[in-house]
């Protein structure tokens, strides 16, 4: 948008050229969030004794953010555009790890942190005494592989740019095709923050 011309008002535009750049713009925000998950959590696992609970509720964040991406639903981003990017062999299949970590993260059913296993005391005599209830905790992150996800998360937010950038040129174009008057028969948009873009 240029600062030289004052904007007098900001339309919604429903168009097949905006639905994309609205999906780019979601995908493009995940990523961000990605990327600040990695961050704080590089932060907070640098400590000699981590926040187990500020761990695991970063790292599940971006886990879940960063397979949203990839939903099937969109197709913003697919396994072709990790492969695409100029990123070692053992990066690029650590990628294909992550629907199966953020089945493991985010289950409804299974507890992340630990495995529980129940025993029975036995007295001398071979007579019960008492429950055992034994937790086994299961492996958390570490910083080699929250940084491996940041590297994976950043080359992804450049190729979601460009494309975000091609697709704003592309939505300029078809409202450059309605007149003034079909343009202001769109409605307000309310712009409560700063507009995403570039």
């Amino acid at each position: 948008m240029s600062d030289e011309q004052q904007v007098s008002a900001v339309r919604r535009l429903d168009t097949p050229e905006s639905g994309e750049l609205a999906q780019l713009s979601a995908v493009f925000e995940d990523l961000q969030y990605v990327l600040r998950c990695c961050e704080n959590l590089v932060n907070a696992l640098a400590v000699p004794r981590p926040d187990p609970v500020l761990v695991e509720a970063l790292w599940t964040g971006a886990v879940v953010g960063y397979v949203r991406c990839f939903s099937g639903r969109t197709k913003i981003l697919t396994d072709t555009d990790v492969e695409g990017l100029e990123l070692e062999d053992e990066v690029k299949a650590f990628h294909k790890n992550f629907s199966t970590l953020r089945d493991h993260y985010a289950s409804r059913h299974v507890n992340p942190r630990e495995a529980f296993t129940i025993g029975i005391a036995q007295a001398n005599d071979g007579h019960p005494t008492g429950v055992a209830i034994v937790s086994t905790p299961r492996p958390g992150v570490d910083d080699t592989t929250v940084r491996v996800l940041g590297r994976i998360s950043y080359a992804l937010s450049g190729l979601i740019d460009g494309r975000m950038q091609e697709s704003q040129a592309r939505v300029l174009e078809a409202a450059r095709s309605m007149t003034p008057a079909q343009l202001a028969e769109l409605p307000i948009v309310h712009l409560s923050e700063e507009p995403v873009g570039h």
